[in-house]
């Protein structure tokens, strides 16, 4: 099947930068959508931003100025890089794919998180 397998969060101070990553791998025979999500405790799942194959991007408000979200197509690897943190940027990030397999069926799958802590 498929895997996404998400790294680079961590421990940060207020204004400082963390570049996540994510890896999808498996049978994929083609990936059209790629974006990120964040969950912070006690609230639900938002998103943060998306990019499809052929680059073209969405932001939330929360996002614009500050994040940058990217691929490599030929990895199948989606990036994003954060910088300026706030502490409310605190959450779990989770990376999420649509992708289309190698026996056809297009499925939406979901990293298993990565946490992003942004100390005041």
């Amino acid at each position: 099947q498929v895997q996404l397998v998400e790294s680079g969060g961590g421990l940060v101070q207020a204004g400082g930068s963390l570049r996540l990553s994510c890896a999808a791998s498996g049978s994929i025979f083609s990936i059209n959508y790629m974006g990120w999500y964040r969950q912070a405790p006690g609230k639900q799942r938002e998103l943060v931003a998306t990019i499809t194959s052929g680059g073209f991007t969405n932001y939330a408000d929360s996002a614009k100025g500050r994040f940058t979200i990217s691929r490599d197509n030929a990895k199948n690897t989606v990036y994003l890089q954060m910088n300026s943190l706030k502490p409310e940027d605190t959450a779990v990030f989770y990376c999420n794919a649509f992708i289309r397999l190698t026996s056809g069926l297009v499925r939406d799958y979901w990293g298993q998180g990565t946490q992003v802590t942004v100390s005041s």
